[in-house]
């Protein structure tokens, strides 16, 4: 009897403690598919929108390109105010603000000691002004706005230009008194801009990339190539409607001119994460011009769709004018600019929707439901379907009453890989987008304009690994009339 008792306690024992193993089994994460974003390139990622400051002796010569001989005592912006372009950034929406530290004319915004072209032979202030230190000053006492700088490698005005070890001694001081003097830099932006007829000139990139690292850990680099951002292949600011933020960085080259539609897709089997950056004025030139006028809104609409609604990140040049401050026409086509986004995507139609999905990992009671693309964590949170069900997954909302959209927003959870190759939208059964990648967002806009419906189902119809979706939306866009001549 004793012996028996014995064993009937520990049978208990082991169903007890199996009952207690099982109650704590949480189904984890599934892999992620490399290659993978960094710390750096996730936050610049969410940033979405950039603003590139173009200012310099070519605002007071109404040129784009200068020669290198401009006089100094031109640059005299008397008004010139940046805690106004901070302002004017923080109201748009901008989180980052990338100024023209020197362009192609050589001359330099801030008083650098390896140089007399520069804002220190300039009647501004007497000498004694710093357009760089101006702009950090004001970012820093506006919370949520960093810095980056733009420092051309094509320097028209130094007379080293052509000579390689000279002036790329030359070149790396002034990268490294720029990372040096002014505090934190979230991004620097490299080109490969040249004229034509001029010296051959051999650029020192993975020696000046090299430093820059060392100096500054956090920092984003932007060129052709990378490593951190790379260039989308045009100055319109549209990515292409298949955009990968992975590529191959040995097949890229800066100032390589046939890799621009490479630059504009990516690669679904590149083994870099190198997300692509789309720059575009909001003028048709660069530098400020009193003969031109900002863009009309449905033109910088058109240009948000076809970036930041296409896995990209949007950098929008607003040139500050000859008083040193950004005009009144720009700030007030910011204004709507940014009303006009807040308006179609402040509200999602989605949420006061049910939601189900195809499967689920983990089933129920796992952390990968479908309702965690309606929780406002575009990044960490996501659904997940079955590890083995790589095709036909689809994830669907059902509404009680009939919703009017006319835009449908997907994001994926980048943080493990970029992974949608092919997918589409059907409403009511009847397909009204479809589309390849998604990455960070994607947006569709619907070619026939507003539709309506109960039903709205997202199919997954290629995936290089089990798809995982951040987010969803269902907007409405007032300012889209496609049917409209």
């Amino acid at each position: 009897m004793a012996k028996l008792w014995c064993l009937l306690s520990i049978i208990t024992l082991l169903q007890v403690s199996k009952s207690v193993i099982s109650r704590h089994e949480v189904t984890t994460p599934p892999l992620p598919i490399l290659p993978l974003p960094s710390s750096s390139q996730l936050k610049w990622q969410e940033r979405e929108l950039i603003m590139f400051l173009h200012f310099g002796v070519n605002t007071f010569t109404d040129s784009e390109w200068g020669t290198g001989h401009e006089n100094p005592a031109i640059f005299n912006p008397g008004e010139l105010n940046a805690n106004q372009w901070v302002n004017v950034a923080a109201e748009a929406g901008f989180s980052l603000m990338i100024l023209t530290a020197k362009h192609h004319d050589g001359f330099c915004l801030w008083p650098s000691k390896y140089t007399d072209h520069s804002v220190a032979s300039s009647p501004w202030k007497n000498g004694r002004g710093d357009v760089v230190q101006e702009l950090v000053n004001a970012a820093r006492a506006h919370e949520g706005i960093d810095v980056g700088l733009y420092l051309s490698p094509w320097d028209r005005h130094d007379k080293r230009y052509g000579h390689d070890l000279q002036y790329n001694e030359y070149y790396l001081a002034q990268l490294q008194e720029l990372l040096n003097k002014y505090g934190s830099v979230r991004e620097i932006w490299f080109d490969g801009a040249k004229g034509s007829n001029v010296p051959n000139m051999s650029y020192y990139f993975s020696d000046w990339f090299s430093m820059v690292k060392e100096l500054q850990t956090s920092i984003n680099i932007f060129s052709d190539a990378g490593p951190d951002v790379r260039w989308v292949g045009n100055e319109k600011g549209f990515a292409g409607s298949t955009c990968w933020s992975t590529i191959n960085r040995t097949s890229l080259s800066i100032g390589n001119g046939s890799i621009v539609d490479y630059l504009n897709t990516g690669d679904s089997k590149g083994t870099d994460w190198l997300p692509a950056e789309c720059d575009v004025s909001i003028r048709e030139g660069w530098f400020w011009h009193k003969s031109e006028s900002p863009k009309r809104l449905s033109v910088l609409l058109d240009i948000y769709y076809k970036s930041v609604g296409r896995n990209c990140v949007l950098l929008f040049n607003v040139p500050p004018n000859t008083t040193g401050l950004i005009s009144e026409n720009d700030v007030q086509r910011l204004k709507d600019f940014r009303g006009a986004i807040d308006t179609i995507f402040s509200t999602n139609l989605a949420e006061s929707c049910f939601v189900r999905a195809s499967s689920q990992r983990g089933g129920k009671d796992g952390d990968f439901g479908p309702e965690n693309v309606l929780d406002g964590n575009h990044l960490w949170t996501y659904w997940a379907p079955k590890d083995e069900e790589s095709e036909d997954n689809w994830i669907e909302f059902k509404c009680i009453d009939k919703l009017r959209f006319n835009v449908i927003r997907i994001q994926e959870a980048i943080g493990l890989g970029q992974r949608i190759k092919q997918h589409e939208v059907h409403v009511d059964g009847k397909k009204v987008a479809k589309g390849t990648t998604v990455g960070h967002k994607r947006l569709h806009r619907l070619e026939k304009g507003v539709v309506k419906g109960q039903i709205v189902r997202i199919k997954i119809l290629k995936s290089r690994a089990v798809p995982l979706i951040s987010s969803i939306g269902l907007h409405y866009d007032p300012f889209w009339h496609p049917n409209e001549t």
